[in-house]
């Protein structure tokens, strides 16, 4: 029978026999992450860790528009350093660094998790909603999937572990996104390696039953190997799925960021004069975008490549603190969402003119202890 938590709360809990399923419950944020729901969900997952009657979670989201459309910027908004305080040396830390270690925390055991975990991402996945996919055992997209590390447009940069599967993407697939927080799909994530499995949008309820129905504690094959096996039967034909700009884009996408340095990349992708809408918006919003940000992308991806996954989350957490006290992040959203006037005023205004010792100025660590030091 069917066990139901608290329908009004920002992240609710259900069984289904075996199965535990967890639902971001804010579908007018487009169940948007805040600190609330992070705890909530990091505390049942390990209730269900230790619940030898839970053989898989399912995770998802309220309604059809989206599994989770990022974090709750605002609120760090709210708790982040403007140019002037930044440059009069008043850090800002406290919040920040407790919301983006217990998000980063929550993402690593999703990584590291025993049990199967499935995570349907239809809609619009992305920021933090990609760092709950990003690590689950069993990722499902959808032909609605629309994905994107957009921070270049706030100042940030793309972090819930985005320095470990953009460096695993496809050439320099990963780069390119985390440089232009382009859209993708569920066939670009599938091409990626961002998802395993692609379902009909209207197929969320069947999957889950199915899933609900295996018969976890039998003898034969293992978990994952039963959800695997499960979710492949029901997964659209490859003739239904729509097709993968990044598959049709990947030569041209090599051919521009094809440099040695990141301003030739820079102005190889924001230079782009070609017809191609998809690639025209690329090349805007990077232009548009922070001039700190690229230095950030291109420098944690070279420093990522021979990263721990601990150790990854180690170096964002450093990053997300210290670039959230330097008025960038707070100069982005408040253009963006704040004032929404959409003319951010970046501090240098400029890719070359931005001393690139600030940018790895950004990867020290801003406490005598690393809060992620035990992961």
């Amino acid at each position: 029978m069917d066990r139901e938590a608290n329908s009004e709360s920002p992240v609710t809990f259900r069984r289904h026999g075996a199965l535990a399923q967890a639902t971001l419950n804010l579908p007018r944020a487009l169940n948007a992450l805040n600190l609330e729901m992070i705890d909530l969900l990091s505390a049942q997952l390990e209730q269900w860790a230790q619940d030898d009657s839970v053989a898989c979670v399912w995770i998802d989201g309220s309604g059809d528009k989206a599994f989770c459309a990022g974090g709750d910027v605002v609120a760090l908004y709210r708790e982040s350093a403007s140019y002037a305080e930044a440059a009069a040396g008043e850090a800002r830390t406290t919040y920040t660094t407790d919301f983006f270690a217990r998000e980063y925390r929550l993402d690593h055991r999703i990584h590291t998790y025993e049990k199967p975990i499935v995570v349907w991402g239809g809609g619009y996945v992305m920021g933090g909603g990609i760092g709950i996919m990003a690590g689950a055992s069993h990722r499902v997209v959808t032909p609605s999937t629309r994905m994107a590390m957009p921070e270049v447009t706030i100042g940030l940069f793309p972090d819930v572990g985005s320095s470990w599967f953009l460096n695993r993407m496809p050439g320099r697939l990963g780069l390119f996104l985390g440089l232009t927080g382009a859209q993708f799909g569920g066939s670009d994530a599938l091409f990626a390696g961002m998802a395993d499995r692609m379902l009909a949008d209207g197929d969320r309820q069947r999957a889950l039953e199915a899933v609900a129905g295996l018969d976890f504690f039998g003898a034969g094959e293992s978990t994952h190997q039963l959800v695997s096996d499960c979710l492949k039967a029901l997964q659209l034909p490859p003739g239904d799925q729509p097709s993968s700009s990044l598959r049709e884009h990947y030569d041209i996408i090599q051919q521009l960021t094809d440099y040695a340095s990141l301003p030739e990349v820079y102005h190889s992708i924001t230079g782009y004069d070609g017809d191609d809408a998809w690639l025209q918006k690329a090349a805007r919003t990077l232009a548009a975008g922070s001039p700190m940000t690229p230095w950030i992308v291109w420098e944690q991806l070279h420093r990522a490549r021979h990263l721990s996954l601990a150790d990854v989350f180690r170096m964002e957490l450093a990053l997300a603190v210290n670039l959230c006290n330097s008025g960038h992040f707070r100069e982005g959203v408040r253009a963006l969402l704040v004032d929404k006037d959409r003319n951010p005023a970046w501090q240098p205004p400029q890719l070359e003119e931005v001393p690139v010792g600030e940018a790895f100025c950004c990867f020290r660590d801003p406490w005598p202890q690393h809060p992620l030091r035990d992961l």
